[in-house]
């Protein structure tokens, strides 16, 4: 039987539409699965954003907040297909030789987010909750190492610039899980007061070690409560019978629940709070390993951090990390799984920082950010089929970034001073016309009054109108929290030095919403363009050829 041109045409059209669609590498459908990632809780609450965020770009993942040591053992284990540590693999844990090691398993470090480990604590006086609480570091090694156990104790008088709270027993909580966190306390507490630290810190044989551990030693600590996670060290520290206690954890935490935290003395003599700047400022100073032969490759070194002399810097900042593995032999790793793993990273590390400031965090500076993309890029050496197309650190629209300095930091250059009032043997900062408990972590849209704002109230995400941006990041909204000295009860917009806005509204982190955002897609669109225009030719040509073949078609005989 011969056949009419026409369905010859058509059919050719089909298949050439078919090839178009089986060659296109990832963005095709069916090109990402599910991915499954665990470990940090100091990072869970900036992952469960993005996660949240990228759903509805049909990107499945999860996370598991389980501690940063889990997610490493995890990943060694096979058992994920991403981990999220503050800390990279250390081989063996000082402190209890516990293993840590990836086990063969391929990997690259990805920095994911900034922020500072804050310390969340209850002190009621008078019925009502302290919230500006100053402490200095010494302090701080005194607590938690079981040598200040109450809090009328002179050195925390002295750091209030001689304000003595009532005899109320001080409860240290700290983590009971392998812990990045404890981790990054216990690295500044093993640097900066080693004598304090090794008096509870020691070895099998009982000798002291001047390291840094994720498993803190509880036991050795009077009064010292263990809790599971950030959210389990929350929870105990705000439960109504733990008026005393005092923990540690990122500030998202503290900033979610409206609870204060202290204001850490820096090397500079002022008593700072954990905001997107004041980290932004600290991080400066950070030493990054930039040698790409090394093992350690982009992690950082803190010593610098916790001297720096900047006035508004806060000591305990830090960087968290993704592990992603990179070995193209890696059987728990598909095409489809890299892809949503690509994905997902771009757009944490880009758009997503957008909304770092608003719940606690502080965004990546843009050297970060563009290794980061060296990283990422690890997965497509892996395996071909992974599409890197359309990744510009142009698109981010981040808030740190400097157009034309690839160094610099624009969250660091615009960052407030603090007040007079948080100068040691000043102060404390107080609230208008309420000395006793302003200040110290209450969280707001531009960072509440009394210097105890926070990082901002406004919503970060991706703005719908342009995809590829986000949130203002010139905009009040994003963050701040230092009160303007010259007019007690207002906020300092750090955009404007001369301009202050009132205090926001607050915002609550518990509850994540997912932003709206779009991942970048190449090979989606140079697909779905030609497979249209296949259908609108079926379309167009398809009824009136049909039509004019069965017009001219002979009849059939008749019965």
């Amino acid at each position: 039987m011969t056949r009419n041109p026409f369905w010859r045409a058509l059919a050719a059209l089909a298949v050439a539409g078919l090839a178009i669609g089986a060659t296109t590498p990832a963005q095709a459908a069916g090109s990402h699965a599910l991915i499954a990632g665990s470990g940090s809780s100091w990072s869970a609450n900036a992952v469960n954003q993005w996660i949240a965020d990228v759903q509805s770009q049909g990107l499945q993942v999860v996370f598991t907040s389980s501690g940063s040591a889990q997610g490493r053992k995890d990943f060694a284990n096979r058992q994920n297909d991403f981990a999220v540590t503050d800390i990279g693999f250390q081989g063996r844990d000082p402190a209890t030789n516990a293993d840590d090691s990836p086990d063969g398993r391929g990997y690259a470090y990805l920095p994911i987010v900034a922020g500072g480990t804050s310390f969340p604590y209850q002190l009621q006086v008078a019925g009502q909750l302290v919230r500006n609480l100053r402490l200095s570091g010494a302090t701080l090694a005194g607590i938690f190492t079981g040598k200040i156990t109450n809090w009328n104790a002179p050195q925390i008088t002295a750091d209030n610039n001689g304000r003595k709270f009532p005899s109320i027993p001080i409860i240290p909580v700290v983590h009971s899980e392998g812990s990045g966190s404890t981790a990054q306390f216990t690295r500044y507490l093993a640097t900066e007061f080693p004598n304090e630290w090794t008096s509870i810190n020691k070895d099998q044989n009982g000798n002291g070690l001047d390291e840094l551990t994720e498993y803190f030693p509880a036991s050795k600590v009077k009064n010292a409560v263990a809790q599971n996670g950030s959210d389990g060290v929350m929870n105990f520290v705000t439960s109504k019978a733990a008026n005393g206690a005092i923990g540690y954890d990122e500030y998202s935490y503290a900033l979610g629940k409206d609870y204060p935290v202290a204001k850490i003395e820096n090397k500079a003599g002022y008593f700072t709070l954990p905001t997107q700047y004041n980290v932004a400022v600290a991080l400066l100073k950070a030493k990054i390993n930039y040698d790409k032969n090394s093992k350690d490759y982009l992690l950082q070194d803190l010593d610098n951090v916790y001297v720096d002399k900047d006035v508004r810097t806060y000591p305990l900042s830090s960087y968290s990390y993704q592990v992603i593995p990179i070995a193209s032999n890696d059987k728990t790793m598909t095409t489809a799984k890299r892809q949503t793993l690509a994905d997902f990273d771009f757009y944490s590390i880009c758009t997503g920082q957008t909304e770092m400031g608003p719940i606690g965090y502080s965004p990546l500076p843009v050297n970060l950010v563009q290794a980061g993309f060296k990283q990422i890029a690890e997965l497509k050496t892996a395996d071909s089929g992974v599409d890197l197309t359309k990744r510009n650190v142009n698109s981010c629209h981040n808030p740190t970034f400097v157009p034309g300095d690839p160094k610099g930091n624009h969250l660091a250059q615009i960052a407030p001073k603090p007040p007079a009032c948080d100068k040691a043997g000043a102060g404390p900062c107080t609230d208008a016309g309420d000395p006793g408990t302003s200040g110290g972590g209450g969280h707001g849209g531009n960072g509440g009054g009394g210097n105890g704002g926070g990082t901002g109230g406004g919503g970060g995400g991706a703005n719908p109108t342009n995809p590829g941006g986000g949130a203002n990041p010139t905009t009040p909204g994003g963050g701040g929290g230092q009160t303007d000295p010259t007019n007690p009860g207002q906020v300092a917009d750090p955009t404007n030095p001369t301009n202050t806005t009132p205090g926001g509204t607050t915002t609550d982190t518990s509850n994540i919403v997912a932003q709206p955002t779009e991942i970048p897609t190449s090979q989606n669109t140079d697909v779905l363009g030609p497979l249209a225009g296949i259908l609108f030719l079926l379309i167009l040509i398809g009824p009136p050829m049909l039509a004019r073949r069965l017009r001219t078609a002979p009849p059939k005989d008749s019965i």
